[in-house]
């Protein structure tokens, strides 16, 4: 399988993913501006939608967005930790979660990065955003992950939450979150993922 990632991105969760299930792999960096790979390839014809992550598999075939891709890597580790078996009311609840970190942090936090937004809408924005760190702050305070174990959400979360620092929010600010976040970031397969996307960088 090659993993396609850009560094300080969503595609930091699926790489993550693929370290904690021991799942071989290539890593192939894309310039976000040139929509080139490192070796050159036009990105565009790997996916249309000009952004990672992007999976492909040994047959060719390519599947995209982060949550679909973990929940598909999971898939294919039977009985392991990160997530519940497909069918199941767990595995529901891991969707849902996948989905709401995606729509309201993810999607959240994405557009206080356009330096082209109105001050006066960004600080719309934020506050929206403050108040689901809110709810994950209370969602944490009884434990550690958010499933109670850790799986496919805590990774996907500790990724987009890694952006905070550069829009100026401070994750001090909520305790919790920054406990969980050092607590992702202890993890020996995080600290190799974010290694290697440091030295293709």
């Amino acid at each position: 399988m090659k993993l396609y990632f850009a560094p300080q991105t969503c595609s930091l969760s699926p790489h993550i993913v693929l370290r904690e299930l021991n799942l071989p792999f290539e890593l192939i960096r894309v310039d976000n501006k040139t929509k080139r790979t490192a070796n050159g390839v036009d990105f565009l014809t790997i996916n249309p939608k000009g952004y990672v992550a992007a999976l492909m598999l040994d047959n060719g075939n390519v599947l995209t967005e982060g949550p679909a891709i973990v929940q598909y890597l999971a898939d294919l580790v039977p009985g392991n930790a990160l997530a519940p078996a497909n069918g199941t009311w767990e595995r529901a609840r891991l969707q849902e979660w996948l989905n709401f970190i995606s729509s309201e942090i993810h999607s959240g936090s994405a557009p206080l990065f356009n330096a082209d937004i109105a001050l006066g809408t960004k600080a719309i924005l934020r506050e929206k955003l403050f108040k689901r760190l809110d709810y994950l702050s209370r969602s944490l305070e009884p434990q550690d992950y958010l499933m109670g174990s850790f799986g496919l959400a805590d990774c996907y979360l500790f990724t987009v939450l890694g952006w905070l620092p550069s829009l100026h929010i401070e994750i001090e600010d909520w305790p919790i979150l920054a406990s969980f976040m050092a607590r992702i970031r202890a993890r020996p397969s995080v600290g190799v993922a974010m290694a290697a996307e440091a030295a293709a960088s």
